[in-house]
C-alpha cells in the first residue's frame, strides 16, 4: 500500500490562506478522495449581504476568494478528484463561474430542483460517486465554513480516513473555544482499534440551553459538531438503507432520471421533491452504530452570524472589524463593513453595522442572531430587499436598477465577452438603450446593428431583440425602460444559450 505523508504543520506564526489546501492526508491510497460540497443555505443571518439570489458561500467574507472557492481549494490535489457541487439550481451559472475562476477544473455541479437539507444531497452525491466506484471515500463539506488552519485540517483528515475505510461514518469534531448554543455537541466513546486517532461517538447533543452548553465547555470532554463528514459512498448508502429507507428510494429515482449536459447534473424533480427535508444529521448520524469523530482544533466557525466574523475578523487596537470605506471614530468592539459608499461610526461599543446599496444594518453584536427576524419582516411585507440585491448576476453578466418610477425605470447593464442575453420580446414596457463602454451587437426585428459607445438604439414595445458582445471587454449600456408594467417576469423568450426557459 501506498503511505502518503501528513501535511507538515504552520510555523507558531503563520497565519495560512483561508482557501489554502491542506496537504496530502496519509492513509492508504484506493483512489482519490471524492470532495462533495454541499451549497445550499441562504445565510439569512448575514442580511443585508447574504440574500437568496446572491447567498453567503458566493461571497468573499475571510479571505480574497469566496467561500465556496475557500472550500473548493482546501481539496485541490492529485489525491483529490475533482468536487462534487449539490447546489441550488438558480445559482449554478455563478458557482461555475467561481470555480473556473478559482483555477478548479472538472467540477461536476449536481442541482437540486429545491432544497431538502443535506441528506438527500449527499444521498445523491454518494449515488453518483457509487456509480464509478462505490468504495470511493466522499469527504462532506459545507460552502460556507471558514477554517483558519489548513495544515490541522489536512491531519484530521488524514485522521478519518482508515475510520471511514473500514465502514465507520466520521465526522469533524471542532475542540470548543466557550459555551456554544448555537452548535450541537457530540460526546466522544471508546478509541476505534482500525483507526487510533478516531473514537465512537457515544451521543449527539442538539443545540444546547446556555446552563447545558456551559456544563458541556466545563467537562472538557465534548465537541462541537462541525457538519464535516467523512465516509465511503458504500458505507453511506448502506446506512441509509437502514434508516432512512424511503429517502433513499426517492434519490435513487432522482438520480436515475437526471438530465446530464456539459456543465450540470440535473436530478429528476418529481423524485427529489417527494424527499422529506432532513438533515444527514437526523437521518443517519444520530441513528447509526458507526458513528465515529476525529477530535480537530482547526480555527473552524460556520460563519452563522456576523458576530462570527467579528470573533475571526483582523481587529484594530480597539477591537474593531473595519471592511471596506469605513471611518471609525471613538469606538470599540464594532464590525463595520461597507460595499462601496462610506460608513461612519462614532462612540459606539460592540454594534454590527453593515452598508450596501439598498440596505443597512444595525445591531448590537451580542443580537447578530436576530437578524433572521428582520428578513422575516421583510418577506412578509413583500419587499423584494429580503432576497435580492439591486446588482441581479445573470450567466451573462449583471444588471442593477438605478432609478425607479411608476412608469420608468433606469439600468446599468454589463455584459461580459462572449455574452449574450436571450432572444426576447416585452409586452408591457419599450427600452432605449445607450453604450457607455464598448460595443454591443444588437439584433432588433430582422437586422442587426453594432452600436458602439456614446451610440443609441430605440426597442420598441413588442420588438424581438437581443444584445451580444462580441469583444474581448465587457460592455456596458444604461436602458430606460418606460411602460405601464416593468417587471422582470414581462419577458417572452424565444430562444436562449443558457438553457433557461
Amino acid at each position: 500500500m501506498t503511505v502518503l505523508s501528513p501535511a507538515p504543520g504552520p510555523a507558531p506564526s503563520a497565519t495560512p490562506a483561508q482557501g489554502a489546501a491542506p496537504g496530502p492526508a496519509r492513509g492508504a491510497a484506493a483512489g482519490p478522495i471524492v470532495p462533495v460540497i454541499l451549497c445550499g443555505g441562504a445565510g439569512t443571518r448575514l442580511w443585508p449581504l447574504s440574500r437568496e439570489s446572491f447567498p453567503k458561500p458566493l461571497w468573499p467574507l475571510v479571505s480574497e476568494q469566496s467561500l465556496i472557492q475557500d472550500t473548493a481549494l482546501r481539496a485541490a490535489g492529485a489525491e483529490f478528484a475533482p468536487p462534487l457541487i449539490v447546489a441550488n439550481e438558480a445559482h449554478r451559472f455563478l458557482i461555475a463561474e467561481q470555480m473556473q475562476n478559482a483555477g478548479i477544473g472538472g467540477a461536476r455541479i449536481v442541482l437540486e430542483p429545491e432544497g431538502r437539507n443535506s441528506a438527500p444531497a449527499i444521498a445523491a452525491a454518494a449515488l453518483l460517486a457509487a456509480e464509478s466506484d462505490p468504495e470511493s471515500v466522499l469527504w462532506m463539506m459545507a460552502a460556507d465554513a471558514a477554517i483558519g488552519d489548513p495544515a490541522a485540517l489536512g491531519q484530521a483528515l488524514a485522521a478519518a480516513l482508515p475510520a471511514a475505510r473500514a465502514g465507520w461514518i466520521v465526522t469533524f469534531g471542532m475542540k470548543p473555544t466557550h459555551a456554544e448554543t448555537g452548535y450541537g455537541w457530540i460526546e466522544p466513546g471508546a478509541l476505534l482499534p482500525e483507526a487510533p486517532e478516531a473514537c465512537s461517538v457515544a451521543r449527539f447533543i442538539e443545540k444546547p440551553d446556555t446552563e447545558t452548553a456551559a456544563r458541556l465547555f466545563e467537562a472538557g470532554s465534548y465537541l462541537w459538531n462541525s457538519g464535516m463528514f467523512v465516509f465511503t459512498a458504500g458505507a453511506l448508502l448502506g446506512e441509509l438503507a437502514l434508516h432512512a429507507p424511503a429517502l433513499l428510494a426517492e434519490v435513487r429515482r432522482a438520480v436515475e432520471t437526471r438530465r446530464e449536459d456539459p456543465d450540470f447534473i440535473r436530478l429528476g424533480a418529481a423524485a427529489f421533491l417527494a424527499c422529506p427535508n432532513i438533515s444527514l444529521d437526523y437521518a443517519v448520524a444520530e441513528r447509526t452504530s458507526r458513528a465515529a469523530v476525529v477530535a480537530a482544533d482547526l480555527g473552524w466557525s460556520d460563519i452563522g452570524s456576523w458576530r462570527a466574523l467579528w470573533e475571526i475578523g483582523a481587529k484594530d487596537e480597539a477591537g474593531n472589524v473595519a471592511v471596506g470605506d469605513v471611518l471609525l471614530e471613538d469606538s470599540s468592539g464594532c464590525y463595520v463593513r461597507s460595499e462601496g459608499r462610506l460608513a461612519a461610526v462614532v462612540g459606539l461599543t460592540d454594534v454590527v453595522v453593515v452598508a450596501t446599496e439598498d440596505a443597512v444594518l444595525a445591531v448590537p453584536r451580542g443580537r447578530a442572531q436576530d437578524v433572521k427576524a428582520v428578513v422575516d419582516r421583510l418577506k412578509a411585507s413583500g419587499r423584494p430587499e429580503a432576497v435580492s440585491h439591486r446588482r441581479v448576476h445573470r450567466p451573462w453578466g449583471f444588471y442593477e436598477s438605478l432609478i425607479l418610477g411608476d412608469r420608468f425605470q433606469v439600468k446599468r447593464i454589463v455584459v461580459k465577452p462572449g455574452g449574450i442575453l436571450s432572444l426576447q420580446k416585452h409586452f408591457h414596457r419599450a427600452e432605449h438603450w445607450v453604450v457607455v463602454e464598448g460595443s454591443a451587437v444588437v439584433t432588433l426585428g430582422e437586422e442587426k446593428h453594432l452600436i458602439t459607445e456614446n451610440q443609441s438604439i430605440h426597442i420598441p414595445l413588442g420588438a424581438v431583440h437581443r444584445m451580444e458582445n462580441p469583444g474581448r471587454i465587457p460592455f456596458t449600456l444604461i436602458e430606460v425602460q418606460c411602460g405601464s408594467y416593468l417587471g422582470e417576469d414581462d419577458i417572452v423568450r424565444l430562444e436562449d444559450s443558457y438553457g433557461r426557459a
